[in-house]
């Protein structure tokens, strides 16, 4: 019987073109918004400037993680080092949020306090549409990606249920680097066209409060992988029916399973059998060697594999124990069932 595949995620070149064509983007846009900040001496493209270099610097950190991420295991790490890129995923989330939304805030409350007319505002205005078409073509790469690897899912439940952070934090902080365009450009219009000298400050304050909320957001998605997230269910009833498929003889059974995402594509399985008492140890070996060669050869994903010999009643104790009160919902979530 052939099983279908769950939608595998992983750091692929899809995901890959999309933080390498946000890094290019936020270079130019950049180099050109501190060109016009150290002209104009407008706050609000200072907070612009800073944004886009705290962008790059995370997109830098993010291939860093993507690139380590792939190392083999080692007596040290035995799991390998997939979670190096969660780790860095949140940091890049924490940068986001102290550099990024705490300088403009404070950038944006002196300017506030002590406002400055914008010179040349001109220049703004120039720089602020083309920081709009990079930032935009960066921006249009990363909702392509994400919309491929969503598949059916609505747009937030996909980001919920993600376990690949390079390629929904590429495309939220493009979706915050345009709205902060957008307000920079407000401020500076209002700033310098309408008299507004607070309209400067103010739009720094906001682009650091859009920053703030963004990198909340990216920072609890990005914990709850680094902490350790299940596989999707498709997957777990997969390997459940996979192992029962190698099962020929008398009672043995899969009971459940447990999973656990290391990295987008490396997976951890635990799966608890039970044993026909008429099995010899050579027998059981044989057994379990054919249905960890099974599980490989359909899901390449699943990069550990660990079997225990347990009774149903002991596997149902035993979740009872680790789960309390949810523990019926993830015995009918991971039941084995046909997959097809």
């Amino acid at each position: 019987m052939r099983h279908p595949r769950p939608a595998r995620e992983g750091a692929s070149g899809g995901t890959r073109k999309a933080v390498v064509a946000a890094l290019v983007g936020n270079l130019l846009v950049t180099v050109t918004k501190a060109v016009a900040a150290a002209v104009t001496g407008s706050a609000a493209m200072l907070s612009e400037a800073l944004h886009s270099f705290v962008d790059s610097a995370n997109e830098l950190l993010l291939l860093y993680g993507m690139r380590v991420a792939r190392r083999r295991a080692d007596r040290e790490h035995p799991e390998g080092y997939g979670r190096e890129l969660y780790f860095w995923s949140f940091i890049v989330a924490l940068l986001m949020f102290a550099l990024g939304a705490g300088v403009s805030i404070v950038q944006g409350t002196r300017r506030l306090i002590a406002p400055e007319a914008i010179e040349n505002p001109l220049v703004s205005e120039i720089v602020l549409g083309l920081a709009f078409l990079f930032e935009g073509w960066s921006w249009l790469v990363s909702w392509r990606e994400f919309g491929r690897a969503k598949g059916g899912m609505g747009w937030y439940e996909a980001f919920r249920r993600s376990k690949d952070p390079p390629i929904f934090m590429v495309l939220f902080e493009d979706t915050a680097a345009l709205l902060g365009i957008a307000i920079a450009m407000a401020g500076t219009l209002l700033s310098a066209r309408a008299g507004m000298a607070r309209a400067d400050g103010a739009a720094s304050v906001l682009i650091g409060i859009v920053l703030a909320a963004t990198s909340t957001l990216l920072a609890r998605e990005s914990k709850s992988l680094l902490i350790g997230e299940r596989a999707d269910h498709a997957l777990t009833r997969s390997l459940l029916a996979i192992a029962n498929e190698a099962c020929s003889r008398g009672r043995t059974r899969a009971n459940g399973a447990i999973t656990l995402h290391m990295a987008p594509d490396q997976v951890m399985a635990a799966i608890s059998m039970e044993f026909d008492d008429g099995l010899r140890a050579p027998e059981i070996e044989e057994l379990v060697a054919d249905i960890e060669r099974r599980i490989r050869r359909a899901h390449p994903e699943v990069v550990s594999v660990y079997i225990k010999p347990q009774s149903p009643q002991q596997f149902s104790k035993a979740v009872q124990r680790r789960y309390g009160d949810g523990a019926d919902e993830v015995l009918d979530a991971d039941s084995p069932r046909d997959p097809s």
